[in-house]
């Protein structure tokens, strides 16, 4: 290598792993007003779903129970990127499933 190039950096790099961390910062705030909005979104479908069996001889609306799964998927994937268990962001990041 000449004296007069500048070396490549690579992803193993401290610089980049402290960009990185910050980065991962941000989007762990974002996910953590997400799952906030999540909570009280999931507190609603419930009183509704209560509110439904109630006055539906005890059938549930099958629409908010989907809702609810795929929340409940999407919380436990936002759980596991906030705490480091993985590397994988939830929805809008990636698909919903």
């Amino acid at each position: 290598m000449a004296q007069d190039q500048e070396p490549v950096e690579t992803a193993d790099e401290p610089a980049s792993d402290f960009e990185n961390i910050w980065l991962r910062l941000v989007h762990m705030v974002i996910i953590a007003v997400l799952m906030s909005m999540a909570s009280t979104i999931l507190g609603v479908l419930t009183v509704a779903q209560f509110l439904i069996m109630l006055f539906n001889d005890r059938q549930p609306n099958e629409q908010l129970a989907e809702i609810g799964t795929t929340m409940g998927v999407w919380m436990a994937k936002a759980a596991r990127y906030q705490t480091a268990a993985s590397e994988v962001k939830p929805w809008p990041w990636t698909d919903l499933d």
